[in-house]
């Protein structure tokens, strides 16, 4: 709810005293005079009783302005159902004033109805097209309801049950960088000034506080001790960066002028804060300024205000602390709007929060993040999307270890009231993990995984006894990975991680090609009879070139084996010029000639089976070795099987020091 200057309701009445002229009677005067003064709450009990007297038909006119006017005072006081219930009224009774459909889109778009609103704004915007803050209104509801059918933001947000009292308890913010201190705004039962406002009909507030216990716990909250707290409403607060001197805003209201508004400072002395003192931007009794935030490096202070010079609304300015005359400036049109900007929270230099009812939201005051560009010349603004926003108001965020922190929100209270919740966005848990296996699919033990991203990170992993590996990535990264063991060649794969703000598992495997025996190539095909390679080889046959320029002083030997079938010159033959051709691919691809040599063996060495080939042929047996003799003792089945095996491309390295010395 907006308590004195939201804080900040005052500074509208301001502007409305001249709207309600031509009163009816008495009370109704009582009841515009009320308005005209920010006490909605007095207000709407006169108007409701005005209202409710109203029951001749030539009262209908009346009836439609009263319920028009009575729809104001929910408005201010954030009820939105009520609100929604008395435009809906002043529109059925005629009530002349185009105002009432745009308040009563205003008012849906607070419950959450969506699709309703829309209607009231286009109906609005019949008598004033293009209307901003209409279009705007519209733009938010649009968006709501696209968000509904999409994932939320990975933001948690809980109630923070703790600092929460029957009444409103709103603008938290952390004393200083060890977030170990929180600070707000409350209008309990037990604040220190006795009577209730007539604005919001419950009692002004006082600033309260609670801090951590030794187990990190927040402890229950408390009054702030000194002359801080008063009769007056006292809230929205922040801290000097030493949190030696609080600013906060100050409303006093006096039954013989209007409501005064202005930011006042406190200092601390141990525990104890000193009595307010007034901190002069301007020197009129007209400008409202309040909602204090001091910039991350002490510099300056931003602040809202009605002051002229502003686009429409509320607007979010800043002036130097400590040279006040002549550094009075507009944040622009980025942040301000000409609806309303406030409770402004600058984070770093380059990075602002504050809410907003003027930039596309979901409902009410929204929560908005502006990043400035690189030049310093324009804020980037973005809605912190569900679940930060909601259809209520939310606003007031400070943030304490990472992305965490509270705000406040008066979502799900019919009252209006505004609570505490705390919100945290978790890290994303990236990972990349896989094996590193030899060809055979045997661990690989003592193999050496690195992994550099173009983040800056570099990260060594030696792999587990099964071969296996994990580590953690960034989002959007590129990464280069190597694995290597002793007794093997190097491999190198790259991949870049998703953007996507999501959990993500990676997988990739390294299979490693031992230095000391033959290593068989899969996957490379020839035509029938013939040495020519197929296009589906290809693939194979790049990774022997990516190997080779990722072990630059290997050598290697490529040999080509035949099956059984055949004299021996012929398949000796055959091989001899299918090895050359794995060569010649290879020598295309930019490997040196000299570190290339093709062998044929035709049928000479018969294959032994591995525990892989077992696996994938359980008929033979680990370490049987495929000879013609073996082979013909099969059924016709398992000798084409067996013939499958033998016919294969390997290659064999023969020294790991080319060109080294």
């Amino acid at each position: 709810m907006k308590i004195g200057f939201r804080i900040g309701v005052i500074m509208a009445a301001l502007v409305m005293i001249g709207a309600f002229s031509g009163c009816k009677s008495v009370k109704l005067a009582d009841g515009e005079a009320a308005y005209a003064r920010g006490e909605y709450f007095e207000a709407q009990k006169i108007y409701k009783k005005v209202y409710n007297r109203l029951t001749k038909r030539e009262d209908r006119p009346l009836r439609g302005e009263v319920a028009f006017k009575l729809g104001l005072c929910y408005d201010k006081l954030n009820q939105g159902a009520r609100a929604s219930a008395a435009f809906q009224n002043a529109l059925r009774f005629e009530y002349p004033d185009s105002m009432a459909y745009f308040y009563l889109g205003k008012s849906l778009q607070s419950e959450g109805k969506y699709g309703q609103a829309i209607k009231a704004y286009e109906d609005f915007m019949t008598f004033v097209p293009d209307d901003h803050l209409a279009l705007e209104g519209i733009r938010g509801c649009e968006m709501a309801i696209v968000a509904k059918e999409k994932p939320r933001t990975r933001y948690i947000v809980k109630n923070a049950k703790l600092f929460n009292s029957s009444r409103s308890d709103f603008s938290p913010m952390f004393l200083d960088q060890t977030a170990e201190q929180l600070y707000f705004t409350s209008n309990n039962e037990k604040v220190t000034g006795e009577n209730k406002s007539a604005i919001t009909g419950i009692k002004a507030g006082d600033i309260y506080f609670s801090r951590k216990n030794e187990r990190g716990q927040w402890m229950r909250p408390e009054p702030v001790e000194g002359e801080l707290n008063s009769d007056a409403d006292e809230g929205v607060i922040s801290f000097s960066p030493d949190g030696q001197t609080m600013y906060l805003t100050r409303a006093i209201t006096s039954e013989t002028s209007n409501a005064t508004v202005e930011i006042y400072t406190s200092r601390r002395s141990d525990a104890s804060w000193s009595a307010p003192e007034k901190f002069v931007i301007v020197r009129d009794s007209v400008t409202a300024t309040g909602h204090p935030a001091v910039s991350a490096n002490g510099k300056h202070l931003y602040f809202t205000s009605d002051m002229p010079g502003g686009y429409g609304g509320l607007d979010i300015w800043r002036i130097d602390i400590d040279d006040r005359v002549g550094t009075l400036q507009n944040m622009g049109p980025q942040i301000n709007t000409p609806g309303d900007e406030m409770f402004p929270y600058s984070r770093t230099d380059s990075l602002f929060y504050f809410a907003s009812n003027g930039h596309p939201g979901f409902g009410g005051l929204d929560l908005f993040r502006a990043k400035l560009n690189s030049t310093g010349d324009y804020w980037s603004v973005e809605n912190m999307g569900l679940p930060m926003n909601s259809a209520g108001d939310d606003f007031g965020i400070t943030f304490g270890e990472g992305e965490s922190g509270f705000f406040s929100s008066n979502r799900g209270d019919a009252r209006g009231y505004d609570h505490i919740f705390s919100f945290e966005l978790p890290d994303l848990k990236i990972t990349i993990s896989g094996y590193v296996i030899d060809k055979d699919e045997e661990p690989v033990l003592g193999a050496v995984i690195r992994i550099v991203g173009d983040d800056g990170s570099n990260q060594r992993e030696v792999a587990r006894d099964d071969g296996s590996f994990r580590f953690n990535l960034g989002r959007g990264v590129k990464y280069v990975m190597k694995a290597g063991a002793p007794g093997y060649l190097n491999v190198k794969q790259e991949f870049e991680s998703d953007i996507a703000e999501e959990d993500a598992d990676y997988s990739i495997d390294f299979i490693l090609a031992a230095i000391n025996k033959p290593q068989v190539v899969e996957n490379i095909f020839y035509d029938f009879d013939k040495a020519t390679l197929r296009p589906e080889s290809k693939e194979a046959l790049d990774e022997i070139v990516a190997m080779l320029n990722e072990n630059p002083h290997v050598s290697i030997e490529m040999g080509s084996h035949t099956d059984r079938k055949g004299s021996d010159e012929y398949n000796i033959a055959l091989s001899e010029r299918r090895a050359k051709s794995v060569i010649d691919y290879l020598i295309k691809a930019g490997i040196n000639e000299d570190r290339l040599s093709p062998k044929g063996y035709g049928e000479s060495v018969p294959k032994t089976v591995t525990k892989r080939i077992n696996r994938d042929y359980p008929q033979f047996e680990e370490g049987t070795v495929l000879t013609e003799e073996f082979i013909l003792t099969l059924s016709p089945e398992d000798q084409e099987a067996a013939d499958q095996i033998n016919r294969r491309t390997e290659f064999q390295v023969l020294s790991i020091e080319y060109d080294l010395f």
